[in-house]
């Protein structure tokens, strides 16, 4: 009988199975790779570049102007680069937006809310990761579009434009955070309404149209509603403004309309098969 040769127990390879992350985390992992594996992204992020050189250029140009020309009621003196990137995403918001809104529109579009549900089937979990996968990468792209902003600015406004390190990097990540809140704010509404264009609706009414009405020279009760609307909420924080709240409220009315939406398309969500 032919005898095996054993093999010390020291001497045996250990096969451990590598670490599993947890389940929030590939949901997040799961996501983040969703995001990036689309052409859409690449596109919003594309347009949002030449969308803000273009406006911060065009806003620089016409602060010049006014500074130059014989109207001196007009003459805004010298600029701060950082006014001129935080007017500037007034218009390239609605194409960063974008990036939250068709995270998950464009799952219902196509069917694959259905994987996605059926791979994770926390519906809370899945519009948390989403969340946090949308208001990171619109953060980053907040710091690229600042950057890109007050490179395009500082040139054009020359001799009227000053651009302190601090407070154009303060500037550059004021902007940055406004963005990933209104993103998430797109992303909780388009899980509540589930369409590209009512969603879009409603973010323009609720960022634009409604606090614009609602600002009657005169009217203060309807002044004091529109300050609490989100769009006008961040303009205050993007300013800087003391009146008529200082701008870390602001920051923290965005947050809440924000997190309102997410608590919105999470009740949606579960109310809902898919």
């Amino acid at each position: 009988m032919t005898v095996l040769p054993t093999v010390p127990p020291t001497a045996r390879t250990a096969s451990r199975p590598a670490p599993a992350a947890g389940p929030f985390a590939g949901a997040v992992a799961a996501e983040w790779t969703k995001l990036w594996s689309v052409r859409t992204t690449w596109w919003t992020l594309l347009a949002a570049v030449l969308t803000m050189a273009a406006t911060a250029a065009q806003l620089a140009i016409y602060a010049e102007n006014a500074n130059t020309d014989d109207d001196p009621t007009v003459n805004p003196g010298i600029v701060p680069v950082g006014d001129i990137v935080a007017g500037s995403l007034e218009l390239t918001q609605y194409v960063v937006l974008a990036l939250g809104l068709f995270a998950i529109t464009s799952e219902y579009a196509t069917g694959t809310i259905r994987t996605t549900l059926r791979c994770t089937p926390s519906r809370g979990r899945v519009l948390l990761a989403k969340a946090i996968v949308v208001g990171v990468v619109a953060f980053l792209v907040g710091l690229l579009l600042g950057g890109v902003g007050a490179a395009v600015a500082r040139p054009v406004l020359g001799e009227w434009g000053r651009a302190p390190l601090g407070g154009t990097l303060g500037d550059v990540a004021a902007s940055a955070a406004y963005l990933a809140l209104v993103s998430v704010l797109a992303l909780g509404l388009a899980a509540a309404l589930r369409g590209a264009v009512l969603t879009l609706t409603v973010l323009l009414a609720l960022l634009m149209i409604v606090p614009l009405s609602l600002q009657e020279p005169g009217i203060t009760v309807l002044t004091r509603i529109a300050d609490a609307f989100p769009g006008v909420a961040g303009g205050h924080f993007l300013a800087g403004d003391t009146e008529p709240y200082p701008a870390a409220v602001g920051l923290l009315l965005l947050a809440g309309w924000a997190a309102a939406a997410l608590a919105l398309g999470r009740a949606a969500l579960v109310r809902r098969d898919t």
